[in-house]
């Protein structure tokens, strides 16, 4: 009669799948930033053009952030904060979470939950206020790309 396997062995699995969605987001960001170090955002067109730019002539809280991300990637942090401040502060605080992430996956592989709302919504009010800052002209010169 066979017997099921102690569960110690299904543990190092269940560690390896539960880091598989931080792996593969960290995969994802290395094609995107390779792609961005070899196309460089700032050529006029090279990437496209912000829509809400586009459209309105308004900045969003994202315009700027490839070219910030160029920026970062080739070490400039001047020029990148010169093109979008807001994500240059929030880089390491995402490349944080994600260690976190993956660390609590290997440690005990479980998937992580959803944050509360509250989180969604406080990112949302500083996208909202930050995209309104960038276009007050007394403050154009410091926020806008």
């Amino acid at each position: 009669m066979a017997t099921a396997a102690p569960p110690e062995t299904h543990a190092p699995r269940a560690r390896l799948r539960a880091a598989r969605a931080p792996l593969l987001v960290v995969g994802g960001a290395a094609v995107a930033a390779l792609g961005l170090v070899l196309v460089d955002p700032h050529e006029p067109g090279s990437w496209g053009v912000c829509p809400l730019y586009a459209l309105t002539g308004l900045y969003c809280a994202g315009c700027g952030g490839l070219r910030a991300t160029h920026d970062l990637l080739v070490g400039d942090v001047a020029g990148a904060w010169a093109m979008n401040p807001l994500w240059v502060l929030l880089v390491p605080v995402l490349l944080g979470l994600w260690l976190r992430w993956l660390v609590r996956a290997l440690r005990t592989g479980r998937r992580a939950a959803a944050p509360p709302a509250w989180v969604a919504l406080t990112v949302a009010a500083v996208l909202v206020l930050y995209s309104v800052a960038r276009n007050v002209p007394a403050w154009a010169a410091v926020l806008a790309p």
